[in-house]
């Protein structure tokens, strides 16, 4: 039986296309992801994201803790309410999970996990505590939901309908939370554009979405988001990385802190490693559509190998197709490569990711 948001009957209402994604009945799309996708690029859309998990650590040992289990330095956060973007990594330096990571307070970080490695994230996490933090509290918030309001117009549209929170959030920078009321508001996003994601208690949730949705921000489904964070060059987890991909293979490697003298699972992998391949973009010069696990000819192939598409689609920003790549080093940006696709070499050129930012076309 697939898991449910609380905003299941919500979606239903208004005709979406569900769709079993990992285990949870969420919408596609509610009639047009196109206009979906250029709902959130020129003015506000929202997401239900209630299918990742928050999980609170609570404790003396949180800091301490955390400076084993992932690869960035917790050491950074200092200020409350700033988050930080990591990856937590097995004893071979493959990515377990992606994640951000809050910091409240000394004795309370809360963990923002994928919703399809959830349970494996609360396996490998207790596992772990038991050895490094034995008298830490884990605390799962499965009765949380959360809804991503994203666009230029996001935030302008959230203070209309709780116009006593823009006081506390107009000065957050992105990576930056508060607390307001049952409201924990972070300027964090997975589009590409400004927004904030919103925490709030789960039988709170169909009440601000309908509010949200009565000002003008338009509902959007799984295919948005998705062809909105490719064209963001952000990973999505299992396609782009996974427990056999270590964060530099990812295009990662920048979450990675080596310099710092404390030990992280994964660390000795890490250092061992030589790395051969790198995640780029791709912009189709021919017509056709670029998919995952597509091969990629280089002028590097016939001594280090073929590359290969792990997110590709069409962007609507671009009005072309374009993908995430993983190539072997020495692959430069604006080199041409060819792509197999049904037995044809289509051409396409190596590019800089992110494709778009904030509204504007990047490549």
């Amino acid at each position: 039986m697939l898991k449910t948001t609380a905003l299941n009957a919500t979606h239903r209402a208004l005709q979406a296309k569900m769709v079993d994604f990992g285990g949870w009945d969420m919408p596609l799309h509610y009639g047009s992801q196109l206009d979906e996708h250029h709902a959130v690029r020129r003015d506000a859309g929202m997401f239900d994201v209630s299918h990742m998990l928050s999980v609170d650590l609570h404790g003396e040992q949180a800091r301490q803790f955390l400076r084993t289990l992932v690869a960035n330095n917790i050491d950074k956060s200092t200020v409350p309410g700033k988050a930080l973007y990591t990856c937590m990594l097995n004893p071979t330096g493959g990515i377990i999970d992606d994640l951000i990571i809050y910091f409240l307070s000394e004795s309370w970080f809360r963990l923002v996990v994928n919703a399809g490695t959830a349970d494996k994230d609360l396996d490998w996490i207790a596992q772990q505590s038991k050895q490094y933090a034995p008298e830490l509290t884990i605390t799962p918030r499965r009765d949380l939901a959360m809804i991503a309001v994203q666009g230029p117009n996001a935030r302008a549209k959230v203070w209309q309908i709780i116009p006593d929170c823009k006081a506390d959030t107009e000065e957050l920078k992105p990576f930056q939370s508060v607390t307001h009321g049952d409201y924990f508001i972070a300027r964090t996003g997975y589009t590409g554009e400004d927004g904030f994601e919103i925490t709030l208690p789960a039988d709170q949730a169909v009440d601000f979405w309908q509010k949200l949705h009565a000002v003008g921000v338009v509902p959007a489904g799984l295919g948005a988001r998705d062809t909105l964070r490719l064209e963001a060059g952000m990973n999505l987890y299992g396609q782009d990385m996974d427990e056999t991909i270590n964060p530099f293979e990812a295009g990662l490697g920048w979450t990675v802190d080596l310099k710092s003298e404390r030990d992280f699972i994964g660390k000795s992998a890490l250092l061992a490693k030589t790395v051969n391949q790198q995640l780029v973009g791709l912009v189709l010069l021919d017509k056709g559509v670029l998919r995952n696990h597509q091969k990629i000819i280089t002028q590097q192939t016939e001594n280090a190998g073929e590359g290969e598409i792990t997110s590709g689609g069409f962007s609507p920003t671009l009005n072309q197709s374009i993908a995430l790549a993983r190539v072997p080093l020495g692959v430069a940006v604006g080199e041409q490569v060819y792509v197999e696709v049904r037995n044809k070499q289509l051409a396409a050129k190596i590019v800089k990711y992110p494709f778009v930012r904030n509204g504007k076309v990047l490549v």
